[in-house]
């Protein structure tokens, strides 16, 4: 009979057949859910919602072919605790692919690089700040944006610092530098309140563009471009009109020039035939004219002749 050793759990089927490696236990899965449960949803203002989609769309259409993109996605960085998690209205993780992603798990994806909270009237006290900022810390994300419209002083950086995330000064020249992109925070007013954008200057000038302006930007160009064709076809045509003009001039001379030519040649040729003819005449009147001459002196010497005969 064989003996059972007893220190050791059985091992069910299931666990004997889980994958390459035999475990003690069949694993417990842990469920991380993409979307909120509907008895704890906050609703969303329209200046919220615009603040957040144009700053999600601005930082897609910049960056998603070298960066992942999300925008109010659960960021879990713990396997075992769902509840450690945190939904950025905004965050970039430079070098990942921009696929379709319900949430994100730093364990399989990394920390994102870059996360921004846009304040809300249900997250604007200071303790609720303090208690998602402590999540941020524990998240590993490297830069923190705090953007609250409202305030006097908008913008507020947090960078990760030897493992904690320290918050910039706000006399510092360099507060509204995006460290991660590098580009610079700047606050722009809508008539649905201020706007967090992007912009490759440090004073705002050079807006990175969403992409309704990358849209418009590009229908002026098409725009500009057709009316300089337009422009450029008109001006080939009052060029080529003018050639056509100037050829047909020259043709014209150049007719008359010929037609000119040809009569004085016949002109010339008809003052030669004359004065030959009038030679020929003259030659003739002069033959002529020694004819009788020539009848005369032979009349003449018969004459002559004829008395001397006598």
């Amino acid at each position: 009979m064989a003996l059972v050793d007893t220190s050791r759990p059985l091992l069910t089927q299931a666990a004997r057949t889980h994958g390459r490696h035999v475990y003690v236990r069949p694993p417990k899965p842990v469920h991380f859910p993409s979307f909120d449960d509907p008895e704890q949803l906050v609703s969303e203002t329209k200046r919220h919602l615009k603040a957040r989609t144009t700053l999600f769309l601005l930082l897609e259409d910049a960056f998603s072919r070298t960066a992942a993109i999300g925008s109010d996605q659960f960021v879990y960085w713990d396997a075992e605790n769902p509840r450690k998690c945190l939904g950025p209205d905004a965050f970039v993780k430079l070098g990942a692919k921009d696929d379709a992603f319900d949430n994100w798990k730093t364990w399989e994806r990394g920390a994102p690089d870059l996360a921004v909270e846009i304040v809300s009237t249900s997250d604007r006290p200071e303790d609720d700040w303090n208690e998602k900022l402590t999540r941020y810390r524990m998240s590993g994300i490297r830069e923190v944006l705090r953007f609250d419209a409202e305030n006097e002083h908008p913008i507020r950086v947090w960078d990760r610092v030897e493992g904690d995330l320290v918050e910039r000064a706000g006399d510092d020249p360099a507060l509204r530098e995006c460290a991660t992109l590098d580009l610079w925070w700047t606050v722009e007013r809508s008539e649905l309140g201020s706007l967090l954008r992007l912009s490759r200057d440090r004073d705002g000038h050079d807006l990175l563009p969403t992409p309704d302006e990358d849209r418009m930007r590009l229908a002026e160009e098409l725009a500009e471009e057709r009316k300089a064709r337009t422009t450029a076809e008109h001006q080939r045509m009052l060029v080529e009109h003018k050639l056509r003009e100037e050829t047909q001039a020259r043709e014209r001379d150049r007719l008359l020039a010929e037609q000119k030519l040809h009569e004085e040649t016949q002109a010339r040729e008809r003052d030669r035939l004359l004065a030959a003819q009038k030679l020929h005449e003259e030659a003739q009147t002069h033959e002529r004219e020694r004819t009788v001459l020539q009848e005369q002196i032979e009349q003449l010497q018969a004459e002559l002749l004829r008395l001397r005969a006598k």
